[in-house]
């Protein structure tokens, strides 16, 4: 996976953990509606400081974590000591075939090196009729910017939505700092990669805050497919 997070690891912990700090907040109840119920068997790609996978164990998922930053990795642990967390890469995902019937990539895919094959990975360990969730930043909010922190302040895309682009940005706010450094995908790159990987899409969602500007533009891009049997 993208080199970069076990940097930001500290930062990062700080940041997901605070009450109501970062945007998960606000959006895990619309990607946990895309959830099927709990299976056989959970994965969870990239799964940092480990709340989506604390979130998924509290709805009943038997999970397994995976994340390739030995602190994040460590953090994980320490907060759940009943769970599972793995060292590995979603690229080569350490597991034989069809060992899951749910993969799970909550923020993650942009934070790969071959985004592509992390999702021909997800297929492989599926088992048939298996499903594949995922949550990306909106091809559209990483490509353009508000000009203002007004309400009603206009949206600009000066790049452009349809290509790949590496994305850095350093954010401070209620005293934490946190810089993400990620990848950006078309939406179109994503529905390709699926497709490679003869995923069929369920469910698509593009969840917009209750108010504010971010009620205007959609702050991610949420789905849901299924491995034919």
């Amino acid at each position: 996976m993208t080199v970069g997070w076990e940097r930001e690891a500290p930062d990062w912990i700080a940041w997901a953990r605070a009450p109501g700090h970062d945007a998960y907040w606000t959006y895990r109840d619309a990607f946990f509606e895309l959830v099927p119920p709990p299976g056989r068997s959970t994965l969870e790609i990239g799964c940092g400081e480990g709340r989506v996978c604390r979130d998924l164990a509290e709805r009943g998922h038997r999970v397994v974590g995976l994340e390739p930053s030995p602190t994040l990795r460590a953090a994980a642990a320490e907060a759940d000591p009943g769970g599972e967390y793995v060292d590995g890469t979603a690229e080569a995902l350490p597991f034989s075939d069809v060992t899951f019937d749910l993969v799970v990539a909550y923020n993650s895919l942009m934070d790969v090196e071959d985004m592509p094959q992390a999702v021909r990975e997800a297929a492989r360990v599926l088992e048939p009729r298996g499903r594949f969730c995922m949550c990306v930043t909106h091809p559209l909010a990483d490509a353009g910017r508000f000009e203002s922190g007004d309400p009603d302040a206009r949206f600009v895309v000066r790049g452009s939505c349809l290509e790949s682009a590496v994305y850095e940005e350093t954010f401070e706010r209620g005293g934490l700092r946190m810089t993400f450094r990620s990848r950006t995908y078309p939406l179109g790159g994503y529905a390709r990669a699926l497709e490679g990987a003869g995923f069929l899409i369920e469910a698509l969602r593009e969840p917009a805050a209750a108010d504010g500007r971010w009620s205007r533009v959609p702050g991610f891009l949420m789905l849901r497919a299924v491995k034919p049997a």
